[in-house]
């Protein structure tokens, strides 16, 4: 360990300030402490150097500074911050810390070192690395305060390194600490993290509007100081304390107006900005200070916001409104108290430093830190994968704010649905959505929400989530809901399909092993055994079809016992009469001699050119000619095969199919259904669409009479304006 001796001579400066800052900033300070903490920091990095060539030290004991100057929240913070780096780059363990300094500060030391290079990893590391931090981050809250010290830091001391590196670190920056910061209310920290981000990430376009920010600055302040001369004597005569300060605009987020409103510099910073922060505890005070204002300068209604009454989810509250100053200038203009401001540039950890004074405060920090909590309540969190998706969507997206129609207010991220505010209010009631109102109006489900709207959710018992949702919902709540019961859906189906299976089977006296049904799934190109059995539920397999072509392509007569050797007479003998009784069957006639169905998997109906195919147990199958199943069996079983034919009339109805895509428009699904009914008063079975973006894509089951019946009615569908495909399916 160093000695004090060591100190007087070299470090004894850098510890006395230290001492200094965390005496001005903390209500509480355990020197002994912060010397000990410093003391074995000094010693774990004595001799190394950074690429810069300074000590390392330094790093950590700026890291402390950082932490007792801009996050000041209390003296363990600025411990663990001087010991951050001690167990990933020395040879103290953590143990070591823990025996000097006890639990706490080894555990946001621990917290702060898995938290740290996760872009460095692979995906799955990734996802388990912001798991880590997010637990880290739930158990003690300083971990993040020490790792946004750390980065900040880093950010300011990046010159010496590579162009890769800078660029991999800028880019991290951006991406997840300062979106991280905002959530954590830390603004000044945020802007600075974004700012030498962007510095590092595009430098020409940095260094310019840097030189043309510092131009404008003595016009700036001339504007400024002429906009409040008339608002001082106001607040003044109010006897208030306050005090008037420009806000900064900082380079990113001028840049970012740049860009999305397609101006340049020049109309973007014509936009003056002042902040008054108040010496008030009544919170009153501020819409005192702002009817003072509205009274000297035109304020512009749609540009007011009210964060007082309604705070956003990182605690930030304040008054927002943009008035019309001295030349026509617009002005924004932010109206806090102290308290407030200390909230709003510092985060939780003014919420330290207020606590007792700001109920409120207490509640937005528990609330954020509970949706942490929730997203490891959900099972379906075990996925890495789904986490971090889920808590990148979080980080970078901000809150809307809607109402419940009893007004309760409701906190989701930007380009929520109605679906996410389901699931928001409850499980079942997300469950059993069935429609919207929004505002009092109907709205489609994928509908995105926006701040203020009012919305109440239709529910039916009947209703269950439909798998389309998860392409449109942003909440992990409503993901991971709309995944357990699609999962649950087709677990239910898969042991339906079996049964249905086992019962094909017995029927037919076929006797199958496990390995013969998983060689009849791959046949049919399914790797999957509950996909492939939820198929058969779904009806979208002809079973029948499927164990003939099976059988054939096997020749597998071993799947029968010995005991049907009767049956297997009985089916000869079958065959043989079917094939010397007539030339052609027709099917459908009043001379019908034989069992008989439609095959499933190409539908037929009257007009299509038609085969037989005698199964084993079920009769004859009728298939098209041109259905894939019938060309299989034909080749391997000619002798099965048998001419059929429809009788001259019949007035039968038959199931037949059509696919139908096209241009989304209004009004367009009523378009079709009418086209199909109005034609000789046509049957609709079932009508499937979904639309993605501007186009449309269905399938129409109805009922026909023959092939001429549907070609009309396929034809009717092509003349409709925006329907560009029409083509019957089967199957």
């Amino acid at each position: 360990m160093v000695t004090d001796v060591v100190l007087q001579k070299d470090y004894k400066k850098y510890l006395d300030e230290l001492l200094d800052e965390c005496r001005s900033n903390l209500k509480v300070v355990d020197e002994s402490l912060i010397r000990r903490a410093f003391l074995m920091s000094l010693d774990a990095h004595e001799g190394k150097l950074r690429e810069s060539g300074e000590p390392y030290f330094y790093h950590p004991y700026e890291v402390a500074r950082i932490v007792s100057r801009e996050i000041p929240l209390d003296d363990i913070s600025v411990a663990s911050a001087l010991l951050h780096d001690v167990v990933e780059d020395t040879e103290y363990t953590l143990d070591d810390i823990r025996a000097e300094f006890g639990d706490v500060i080894a555990n946001i030391v621990d917290g702060v070192t898995k938290i740290s290079d996760v872009f460095e990893t692979r995906e799955i590391t990734e996802a388990e690395s912001y798991r880590k931090l997010l637990l880290s981050m739930v158990n003690d809250i300083r971990v993040m305060l020490v790792k946004f010290a750390d980065r900040l830091h880093n950010m300011r001391t990046l010159e010496p390194l590579s162009t890769e590196r800078q660029q991999r670190l800028a880019r991290e920056t951006l991406e997840i600490y300062a979106p991280f910061a905002h959530r954590f209310g830390l603004a000044q920290i945020k802007w600075e993290l974004e700012d030498l981000a962007f510095k590092f990430l595009n430098r020409e376009e940095y260094d310019r509007i840097a030189k043309q920010i510092r131009e404008k600055r003595h016009e700036r302040e001339t504007y400024i100081k002429k906009f409040v001369e008339g608002i001082e004597q106001k607040l003044k005569d109010s006897n208030l304390k306050y005090t008037i300060e420009g806000r900064p605009k900082h380079i990113y987020s001028i840049y970012n107006k740049m860009i999305t409103r397609g101006k340049p510099l020049e109309e973007i910073y014509d936009l003056f900005a002042v902040r008054i922060i108040i010496d008030s505890e009544k919170s009153s005070d501020c819409f005192l200070v702002y009817s003072i204002i509205t009274q000297i300068y035109k304020p512009i209604p749609e540009r007011f916001k009210d964060y007082i009454s309604v705070p956003k989810l990182n605690g930030y509250q304040s008054i927002h409104t943009t008035v019309v100053g001295p030349g026509g200038k617009m002005v924004e203009v932010q109206i806090r108290t102290r308290a407030m401001h200390e909230v709003a540039e510092r985060g939780v950890a003014a919420h330290w430093k207020y606590k007792g004074q700001s109920t409120n405060l207490d509640k937005e920090v528990e609330n954020w830190i509970q949706w942490v909590r929730d997203i490891f309540e959900q099972k379906e969190a075990t996925n890495p994968k789904e986490l971090l998706e889920s808590f990148k969507l979080q980080l970078y997206q901000d809150e809307i704010y809607v109402f419940t129609p009893k007004g309760d207010i409701k906190i989701l991220p930007r380009n929520a649905t109605p679906i996410d505010f389901a699931f928001e209010i409850h499980s079942d009631v997300g469950y059993h959505c069935i429609g919207a109102k929004v505002n009092g109006r109907i709205v489609p489900l994928n509908t995105l929400l926006r701040s203020g709207d009012q919305v109440e959710i239709i529910v039916s018992k009947n209703q269950t989530p439909n798998p389309d949702w998860e392409q449109f919902v942003v909440t992990h709540k409503a993901k991971a809901h709309i995944r357990r019961f699609v999962r649950e859906e087709i677990r239910k189906k898969a042991e339906t399909g079996k049964e249905i299976l086992e019962k094909k089977l017995k029927r037919r006296k076929l006797h199958w092993k496990e390995e013969e049904i998983d060689k009849f799934i791959r046949s049919l190109r399914y790797t999957d055994r509950q996909l492939f059995f939820a198929a058969i539920a779904e009806d979208k397999i002809d079973l029948d079809a499927a164990i003939e072509t099976f059988l054939v392509q096997t020749k597998d007569k071993g799947t029968t016992t010995p005991d049907d050797e009767t049956t297997q007479t009985l089916f000869d003998k079958f065959v043989a009469t079917a094939r010397e009784l007539v030339t052609t069957i027709s099917i459908g006639g009043d001379k019908d001699k034989f069992l008989y169905q439609h095959a499933k998997c190409c539908n037929p109906i009257p007009g299509d050119e038609i085969i037989g195919f005698i199964t084993t147990g079920e009769g004859i199958k009728i298939h098209r000619k041109d259905c894939k199943n019938i060309l299989t069996l034909r080749l391997a079983e000619s002798a099965r095969i048998v001419e059929v034919s429809w009788p001259p009339v019949n007035g039968a109805d038959y199931i037949a199919g059509i696919h139908i895509a096209g241009d989304d428009r209004p009004g367009v699904l009523s378009d079709i259904t009418h086209a199909i009914s109005s034609y000789q008063n046509t049957n609709i079975r079932s009508v499937n669409m979904d639309t993605k973006g501007t186009a449309f894509d269905g399938k129409i089951i109805l009922y026909v009479k023959d092939l001429d019946h549907l070609n009309r009615i396929m034809e009717k569908l092509r003349r409709i304006p925006n329907v560009t495909t029409v083509e019957r399916f089967t199957g």
